[in-house]
């Protein structure tokens, strides 16, 4: 099959590329921007554009699906092309539903969690090697690529994220999957440029329930309000499973998980984190893993890429990265690497990088949201804030919106990196929350303050 990708330089763009071409289809693409790793990945393979820009002459009456990128305009030159020859064009989540329509589509979707819980998902097949497709938000270990397709097997794991499918179809993605098997995991404002009110934003997953399969399964957890409430009214014909945090303890910094076996260590951590694995668990055995088997490999999950990822450790001192943003992923890691090391000092660093989170509207959703750290720190930079063209927040309005008198808040990242290396850590746990570097934050010189 002959596909064109626009836009093929982004995370999961290049990934479902990468897939295509490991399955057998001849791949070519376009792209404005190309970044690393996408860049290496495309050029291994042979297919990364021999220049950068956009060609409408590579669109040819002959290519059988033109797949499109978010990155790219409505007003693409080669969209246009497309558009003119009345050729096939998908976006990324239709044309993923395209390859799995003869398949049972297992999709997890939720504003928190979604790509954890798929990756615990892909963890124990893999352990128990069950083959079967995939699509997930994160590079995983064990895994080639965070796209994997194939004509042969029975299951696609998708991560059905709720943000929009392409310029020129504004669905969510986790619209266009009809999954046999669903998941939500939590239900808590974001997007707000795409979903301007919480109850807009809350009628997706809504919809994205109407949207499974007659007969199919809806896994959801009962201790969010929301999920719980939007799941339970769902009026369509489908089996639905709640699942809610196990009971664990935390003995040493190791988590104990209570199974009917006894008290089995995990690797990951965090009252949320047990709380997907519950998720996970579900639906693993509607997949056909049964519960002893499924313990057994969640022993050996470590976490997914960026999620309270462990970046150093030395004596009565640890280091933690992860991407969490919004306000409650913020106030769950922070919840739980202070659960975990109790005796320690939490110094928790949150940079305001999203859209949302740069909104002066938005802020006050972070209410309470680093409490249990022991030192609090916000970074942002007001480039970032001119960049996304939004009015400059103040000083003022995050100190307020936090409602933290001790809050400590840095906008130059020379300060911030300061002010880092100039902390005594001993007997402390270090958390850094962001989806940027804060404005150029050496992580390497990071590790050499705790190892």
């Amino acid at each position: 099959m002959k596909t064109h990708f626009i836009a093929i330089g982004g995370s999961a763009m290049h990934n479902l590329a990468l897939a295509l071409h490991n399955k057998g289809y001849q791949v070519t693409g376009s792209d404005d921007a190309i970044f690393e790793p996408s860049k290496s990945r495309l050029d291994k393979k042979g297919i990364l554009p021999a220049e950068l820009g956009w060609f409408p002459e590579k669109i040819t009456a002959d290519i059988e699906a033109v797949i499109l990128g978010m990155h790219a305009k409505a007003d693409n030159p080669e969209l246009l092309k497309a558009q003119e020859l009345g050729l096939k064009i998908y976006s990324y989540p239709e044309f993923l539903y395209e390859q799995s329509k003869n398949k049972t589509r297992v999709v997890i979707g939720g504003s928190h969690g979604k790509t954890t819980i798929t990756s615990m998902i892909l963890h124990v097949m893999h352990y128990h090697n069950i083959e079967v497709d995939y699509m997930v938000g994160a590079q995983l270990e064990g895994f080639d690529t965070m796209v994997h397709l194939t004509e042969e097997n029975d299951f696609m794991v998708l991560e059905g994220d709720e943000y929009l499918s392409s310029p020129i179809d504004r669905r969510p993605k986790f619209h266009l999957y009809q999954p046999n098997i669903a998941l939500i995991s939590g239900i808590a404002w974001d997007h707000i440029n795409v979903f301007p009110t919480y109850e807009n934003y809350v009628e997706q997953f809504e919809i994205f329930i109407d949207k499974i399969t007659n007969g199919g399964i809806l896994v959801y957890n009962e201790d969010d309000s929301e999920v719980k409430r939007v799941a339970e009214a769902a009026t369509n014909p489908i089996r639905k499973l709640a699942y809610h945090t196990p009971k664990y303890s935390v003995s040493n910094g190791v988590t104990l998980l209570e199974t009917p076996e006894g008290d089995m260590p995990i690797e990951v951590f965090g009252a949320h984190n047990l709380n997907n694995l519950a998720g996970a668990k579900w639906v693993c055995q509607n997949m056909g893993v049964d519960e002893a088997d499924f313990y057994e490999a969640i022993a050996s999950f470590k976490g997914a890429s960026k999620r309270l990822e462990k970046i150093a450790e030395g004596k009565n001192k640890v280091a933690y990265k992860d991407f969490a943003h919004s306000p409650s992923k913020v106030s769950a890691t922070t919840k739980a690497v202070k659960e975990q090391y109790p005796e320690r000092t939490l110094v928790a660093c949150l940079e305001l990088h999203t859209y949302s989170s740069l909104n002066a509207e938005f802020l006050k959703e972070y209410e309470g949201a680093l409490e249990y750290a022991d030192v609090a720190v916000v970074f942002y930079s007001p480039d970032a804030v001119k960049i996304k063209q939004l009015e400059e927040v103040t000083y003022a309005q995050i100190a307020k919106a936090f409602n933290r008198e001790d809050l400590i808040i840095y906008t130059n990242p020379k300060d911030f990196a300061a002010y880092l290396f100039n902390l005594n850590l001993d007997n402390s746990a270090l958390l850094l929350m962001s989806s940027g570097n804060y404005g150029g934050l050496n992580f390497d010189e990071v590790k050499g303050l705790i190892e």
